[in-house]
């Protein structure tokens, strides 16, 4: 059992280190935001985990995603904003109104961020923990089912 923990450490330590690159590679106002949003993400809770997505030719480095028995979020860097986007978030409380894009998706919602945007690191806060409620939620109801 202990060697699963040291796996899954370093695996996470590989994976926060491709993030890294992933910062690295973007100088400009995107990969502050993205440090920025990172730094909160993982302080919302300790077992919430990073990971890489989705790499593909045309975007080695992949996405950052964090999880926690399920995908929470991820962020896409596109040319003019920062998007973070929950895949559940149509099933989250947004009183706040951050989200503000992907809104006709039945399932998905998304937060983009421009230059000079922020967003207030308590609704930030509680969108995560809901998300994290949900895929706890989903995650039990599948071990009920067995």
């Amino acid at each position: 059992m202990k060697k699963i923990k040291v796996n899954q450490r370093s695996k996470e330590s590989t994976e926060s280190k491709q993030i890294d690159r992933i910062m690295m590679s973007t100088p400009d106002w995107r990969g502050k935001k993205l440090s920025n949003l990172r730094e909160n993400i993982k302080s919302v809770h300790p077992s919430i985990v990073e990971e890489i997505k989705w790499r593909k030719p045309s975007n080695p480095l992949g996405i950052p995603v964090w999880s926690y028995m399920g995908i929470i979020c991820f962020c896409n860097i596109l040319k003019n904003s920062v998007r973070l986007t929950f895949p559940k978030g149509a099933m989250i409380g947004d009183p706040k109104g951050f989200f503000n894009a992907r809104l006709d998706s039945k399932s998905v919602r998304a937060i983009d961020l421009h230059k000079d945007e922020d967003i207030e690191f308590d609704a930030l806060k509680a969108i995560i923990l809901e998300a994290m409620k949900l895929n706890q939620l989903k995650h039990s109801k599948k071990f009920e089912g067995r």
